[in-house]
């Protein structure tokens, strides 16, 4: 029987099952965890849709279950022993997160550099402006700093060696980065860019989830603190 609650819950509001961590073990720490397939419409179980800034197309929800039975084949994996499953499957969310956010780098550069070249003030193009060109080099040296890191780091992931401490270094740099090269592009579209203009807005707004989900910046920091014997 299951009883608790989480917030902020991706999809959390559609999802026709969960996999969600429960404590069964009142003692044991990492040892008292395991995981568990749950049918959404069980008795006990309350969904409340979340407002929230950006990623609109996919609903955030806070989940409430209030002595939810399951059946004995509701386990998965071992009794105790999902601990090990969140940590395994936080490596590949934060690399698919960190690939993420170098597709949204890749299309905001080219976007940037399609308005340098289309937009005229005074006559010129935007990218003939020695200030416009040099935000737009900054744009796309953050994205080949963030295709390096996590290239790398997605090798070493799939050759099966210890990447904990580059898949972070990877999440932490382009979540960040992202965000950074939203904003300076919709700053060169200008109001344009502000108003909705090629979904600039929308990026800057959905990206500025990346530096929170899957493990803040702050927790980034930390675990490479600690690989580092600090």
């Amino acid at each position: 029987m299951l009883r608790g609650a989480k917030t902020y819950i991706t999809n959390g509001v559609r999802a026709d099952y969960f996999v969600l961590a429960a404590r069964t073990r009142p003692e044991g720490g990492h040892h008292g965890l395991s995981f568990f397939i749950v049918d959404s419409d069980r008795p006990g179980i309350a969904r409340r849709p979340l407002e929230k800034l950006g990623w609109h197309a996919s609903d955030t929800a806070e989940i409430a279950l209030d002595d939810v039975e399951l059946p004995a084949d509701a386990l998965l994996g071992e009794e105790h022993r999902g601990f090990y499953l969140i940590m395994a499957n936080f490596q590949w969310e934060r690399l698919l997160m960190a690939l993420g956010a170098i597709g949204s780098m890749r299309v905001l550069l080219e976007l940037a550099i399609a308005r340098a070249r289309s937009r005229r003030v005074r006559g010129r193009p935007l990218g003939s402006l020695q200030a416009i060109r040099h935000r737009i080099a900054e744009m796309a040296t953050k994205l080949a700093v963030s295709e390096a890191l996590t290239y790398q780091a997605l090798r070493l992931f799939a050759d099966g060696r210890d990447a904990v401490r580059e898949v972070t270094q990877a999440k932490l740099f382009t979540q960040r980065a992202a965000v950074r090269v939203a904003d300076e592009c919709l700053q060169l579209y200008g109001g344009a860019g502000y108003t909705g203009a090629d979904g600039i807005e929308r990026a800057l707004r959905d990206l500025r989830l990346g530096p929170i989900g899957g493990g803040t910046d702050e927790i980034m920091r930390e675990i490479v603190g600690r690989s580092l014997g600090l």
